[in-house]
Order: structure tokens, then C-alpha cells, then sequence
């Protein structure tokens, strides 16, 4: 054997050092860092569960408003609902008789109630009850009573009611009177 091969197995290994800490990482601020990251995890999870819970109650309230539409016994009635979650309201499109249909439209952000019948000669809106929310029977028979007034007070001197002001209603309400005067009832 030749001695040159055998100093080289003689020769103590490398000297391995411990991979350097990052100095800002103390084991408290470690851990603490750990515990910042599980709070927000379960703080993630229980909004989740919040917004899906008020997800499942919303369609539960419009299931409610299209069986209360319907009727109990799935008989159609004459009336249509529409809901806006992002504008906060309720369109609903009611027929009564041949003849005699209206768009009413419940505007929950603006708390205003608004109603079109199908001649759309005019619009008229009143404020909503926020304690107690005026039904949709109600107020047809309202609006209905007011525009066959209105009707025979024109005839004789014009819309006595002051026009109402655009800028303070909602897009949906906006859009469904653009072409005709909207009247407070």
C-alpha cells in the first residue's frame, strides 16, 4: 500500500458549524408569531361560517317570501318577486286583475316603497315603516286609492303632490321611473 493514500484517511473530517439563526427570530418572537397565525386561521374559519350562515338564512327568508307568494299548497299566485341583494331591495310584480298590473319595489337601503302600475302615467313612493313593514296588499290598495284620486284631481288642476327628488332614490327605483314623474304619496 502506498503511504500517501493512507494520510489521507487519517485526516480528521471537515468541521460541520450549526446553520446560523436568524438573529431577529428569538424563540419568543417565534412563537409568538405562531400564535398570531392560529388566531387569525380560526378567525378566517368562523367568518366563513358566519357568511355562510347568513347566506343560508338569506335564502331561507326568500324561500319564505316565495312560499308566502305562493301559497302553501305551490298554487301560483298573480304576483312575481325579484330580489337585489347589492341594491337591498325587493321588486315585486303584482296583477290583480286583467288589466291592472304594477311593479312595487321595496328599497330597503332608502327605506321607500315605490309603485308603477302598467299605464305608467306616473310613479308614487312613501316611506317604508322600518319597525313595521307596510304589506304588499296594503300597499297596492294604498297606491291604488291614491292614483284614482290623483287621477280625478288632475283632470281638474294637476298633480297637486310635490314631484319627488331623484337623488335620493335608488338605482332600481331611478330605473323603473326614468320616464315619467315620480309623485310622494
Amino acid at each position: 500500500m502506498d503511504v500517501s493514500s493512507k494520510e489521507a484517511l487519517i485526516e480528521a473530517p471537515p468541521d460541520y458549524t450549526p446553520i446560523p439563526r436568524i438573529p431577529c427570530l428569538s424563540p419568543h418572537l417565534k412563537r409568538l408569531l405562531i400564535i398570531m397565525v392560529v388566531v387569525v386561521i380560526i378567525v378566517l374559519v368562523v367568518l366563513g361560517f358566519l357568511l355562510m350562515g347568513l347566506h343560508i338564512s338569506e335564502k331561507h327568508t326568500e324561500t319564505v317570501l316565495r312560499m308566502t307568494i305562493h301559497g302553501l299548497d305551490g298554487e301560483g299566485s298573480l304576483q312575481q318577486l325579484s330580489m337585489s341583494g347589492k341594491d337591498r331591495t325587493g321588486t315585486f310584480h303584482i296583477k290583480a286583475a286583467i288589466n291592472s298590473s304594477a311593479t312595487v319595489v321595496y328599497d330597503y337601503h332608502h327605506l321607500l316603497i315605490c309603485y308603477k302600475s302598467w299605464q305608467g302615467r306616473a310613479c308614487y313612493i312613501t316611506k317604508m315603516d322600518k319597525e313595521n313593514i307596510q304589506g304588499l296588499d296594503t300597499i297596492a290598495k294604498m297606491f291604488q286609492h291614491f292614483q284614482l284620486e290623483q287621477g280625478e284631481e288632475m283632470e281638474e288642476v294637476g298633480f297637486p303632490v310635490p314631484q319627488a327628488n331623484r337623488s335620493i332614490l335608488g338605482t332600481t327605483i331611478n330605473i323603473l321611473c326614468s320616464n315619467v314623474p315620480i309623485y310622494w304619496a
